[in-house]
């Protein structure tokens, strides 16, 4: 059902984690090589951790596999057009008993278009060598180094 994955879980030590049945997130890539860039979100301060930058995502519905969810949200978020996408890896870079979220790898052939919906103070197209230079949301930062290193393999120019 739509919208049935909104709402806080609470871990066994206390942590509250949105998305009753889990979240995934969208790191999509624009170019090869060198030249790749990455959709960053300034996250708005009402967010959980505002402030920092991320990857537009969110909570699963019930029905979605992890790509499903994250280009939902990342339309949603910022109003992506799904067409010119190619989801090609997923990634479980947080894997809790109760909660997981996925980091859902996809590539575009230049920057796309966004418009930032409430949810963004931003959104930018970022270097991928740039990204540990800012603020991010510290479940990205944590997944980072391995994100990154999954994605270089999607991103090396092809022959």
């Amino acid at each position: 059902m739509l919208g049935d994955g909104n709402g806080w879980v609470t871990t066994p030590d206390g942590t509250k984690l949105w998305g009753r049945f889990g979240a995934a997130g969208l790191f999509l890539i624009a170019g090869q090589g060198a030249d790749a860039k990455v959709l960053l979100q300034h996250r708005a301060s009402w967010t959980a951790q505002g402030g920092t930058w991320g990857i537009p995502g969110g909570a699963r519905d019930s029905h979605e596999t992890p790509a499903q969810a994250a280009v939902r949200e990342s339309v949603e978020e910022c109003a992506i057009d799904p067409g010119r996408i190619n989801v090609v890896e997923e990634v479980v870079t947080t894997d809790l008993p109760e909660w997981s979220y996925t980091t859902v790898i996809a590539l575009c052939e230049a920057p796309l278009a966004v418009t930032a919906n409430e949810e963004s103070e931003e959104l930018r197209w970022i270097g991928l060598h740039e990204v540990s230079g800012f603020e991010l949301h510290p479940g990205f930062a944590a997944s980072l180094s391995n994100v990154l290193a999954k994605a270089m393999v999607h991103t090396e120019p092809h022959d």
